[in-house]
């Protein structure tokens, strides 16, 4: 069987044609597409049918935001997605539209051992509910429900939950983002833009200014995340070092508050595409410290395996894995 799979994010719109048999996935033809150079979701996908030349009996996109009635206005773009114009842009008659996280979800199943970074081996008993946390142009959440045989992926929106500060200096972070947004949830600190978001108030609370070199970079690159790591990695500005310390505190926080919500003994997942990039930032200590400072439920969180997805197309095979195992839905 040939299925179609999508993982629409923010930034790219990934494609991918699949020939399924059985748990085998034998990729036929992959694109990544600039998502806000397009208008629409259909006109990505019928350029690729058509580019590629291939025909396939089910489709699947994991999109980003809530899914209702086959429908979704997508989070970080301005698309309304509609499932029953995806099956006409791919010529296929059954077609599944699953929120982004759900669809990153089905995939970890498909993995490999080497697809993973274990940040906590947790428990060698863990087993139950497990958690998905991702962070890139904004911040994903999803659970998997365990039924004692296997697990169930579902989406969330947990990511647009209230961000919740602790001490001074995070006060004045909340008060800061406040100003500028209204409503502060954890998306805007755990993400691409958080990551700029939190340096530009530390150049304001530090009464710092921004170097020349930063600005140059980030108008080239027209994005200021990817020029915050790579100075703090290379260790040229300790203000994007402080920047990084506190992403990677405040997405360890939020992924032990999902972990708690689900109850997910049997695992959290940190996906997305900031965090491998990132990995040897978070093996350093500050994100497990942050995941289990919980007070009574410490010890719970501490028997938890957390591990980095770092395997690029999980997305799509969770997406492929839907198409095929659970049909899909017009």
């Amino acid at each position: 069987m040939k299925v179609l799979a999508g993982d629409i994010g923010g930034t790219n719109a990934r494609l991918a044609v699949y020939e399924v048999e059985l748990a085998h996935h034998g990729e036929l033809a992959a694109e990544t597409f600039p998502s806000r150079q397009y208008s629409s979701l259909a006109d990505i996908v019928a350029g690729f049918m058509k580019a590629h030349g291939l025909e396939c009996q089910r489709a699947c996109f994991g999109v980003p935001g809530p899914v209702v009635g086959g429908r979704a206005q997508t989070t970080n773009l301005p698309w309304l997605v509609d499932a029953s114009k995806l099956a006409t842009a791919a010529g296929v008659e059954a077609v599944a539209l699953i929120n982004d996280l759900q669809a990153q979800a089905f995939g970890i199943a498909a993995l490999a051992h080497e697809d993973f970074v274990v940040l906590n081996p947790g428990s060698s008993a863990a087993a139950g509910n497990s958690a998905l946390i991702s962070a890139g142009t904004g911040l994903g959440q999803a659970g998997l429900y365990w039924d004692g045989r296997a697990h169930h992926p579902f989406a969330c929106e947990g990511g647009h939950a209230s961000f919740a500060p602790r001490g001074e200096l995070q006060i004045a972070l909340l008060e800061y983002l406040a100003r500028r947004y209204g409503h502060v949830s954890w998306e805007r600190l755990v993400s691409g833009p958080g990551l700029a978001n939190i340096y530009d108030f530390l150049l304001e609370y530090r009464g710092s200014e921004s170097p020349v070199w930063f600005a140059e970079e980030t108008q080239a690159t027209g994005d200021a995340a990817p020029v915050i790591t790579r100075a703090a990695l290379e260790g040229r500005s300790e203000l994007c070092v402080e920047t990084l310390d506190l992403f990677v505190e405040f997405f360890g926080a939020e992924a032990g508050n999902l972990a708690l919500k689900i109850m997910a003994t049997g695992g959290l997942y940190v996906g997305g595409g900031i965090a491998p990039r990132i990995v040897d930032w978070l093996k350093r200590g500050l994100f497990m410290e942050a995941f289990v400072a919980k007070g009574r439920m410490r010890s719970l969180l501490e028997a938890i395996p957390v591990r980095v997805i770092i395997n690029k197309s999980t997305a799509l095979l969770g997406a492929a894995r839907y198409a095929v195992t659970l049909g899909a839905e017009s």
